[in-house]
């Protein structure tokens, strides 16, 4: 467990949630914008083992480009149009690669949850690169929070020693025996499922307990009352940090 736990408490969904091109340096920008200085991303590697952020598998949906990100390298991906997908204010914003987040979160003091988020069969591959990665070049003095879906990924970045978060879509009695065998500090959970005994579950681990996508300010409440340690949200104009 982490001596302090370092992060704040909320913590902007994708770089601004729905108001900016998700994981682009403009939505972190924008977050940062709105008070915020703790970021959730999504990370995954090039073809020519590049850490860039995107959520999907594919590039379809948040870019003008078209397949299985991993399958590129960073020179075609940097090329990309990750923007105009979005509102025309964003036109010809590039994909964000982790060092050109890495040296804005250096520059503004920034926490960053990141989320290992590997295509099918990558896992050990995502997991070892961006560790391997972040042990050559982090340099903030507030350590990034490694998270993932994939136990895989977190036990391949694990060697590197940052802090990790087992991420769960709902919260069940295996989560916590999971999250100690990986030696994660922390279990990040879906909102609907988070309860208060979970989190009393967790605490009384020595785990912390955290929680996305938290949107609507009754949910909000509901588990800041139950002791929840951070909420992930895209409602960043919503919640004043």
């Amino acid at each position: 467990m982490l001596p302090t736990w370092p992060y704040p408490f909320w913590i902007a969904h994708r770089g601004a949630g729905r108001l900016a091109p998700e994981n682009t340096l403009a939505a972190f920008k924008v977050g940062m914008e709105h008070g915020y200085r703790a970021f959730e991303c999504d990370v995954q590697l090039s073809l020519d083992g590049v850490p860039f952020l995107l959520h999907d598998d594919t590039l379809d949906r948040t870019s003008n480009g078209h397949g299985l990100g991993c399958q590129l390298d960073w020179a075609a991906l940097s090329k990309l149009d990750a923007g105009a997908w979005h509102s025309p204010s964003f036109v010809g914003e590039p994909l964000a690669s982790l060092a050109g987040l890495t040296a804005l979160a250096h520059d503004h003091q920034l926490a960053l949850n990141l989320e290992l988020k590997p295509a099918p069969g990558q896992a050990t591959r995502v997991g070892a690169g961006v560790a391997q990665w972040l042990h050559q070049h982090w340099r903030a003095p507030v350590p990034p929070l490694l998270s993932s879906f994939e136990p895989e990924a977190l036990r391949a970045a694990r060697s590197a020693g940052y802090p990790m978060a087992l991420l769960r879509e709902r919260w069940g009695a295996d989560a916590l025996p999971l999250a100690q065998q990986l030696g994660a500090v922390a279990v990040v959970c879906h909102h609907a499922t988070l309860t208060a005994a979970a989190i009393k579950t967790l605490h009384a681990a020595g785990l912390k307990a955290l929680s996305y996508t938290v949107n609507t300010r009754e949910e909000a409440q509901r588990l800041i009352a139950a002791g929840v340690d951070g909420l992930i949200t895209d409602a960043i104009d919503s919640f004043r940090p």
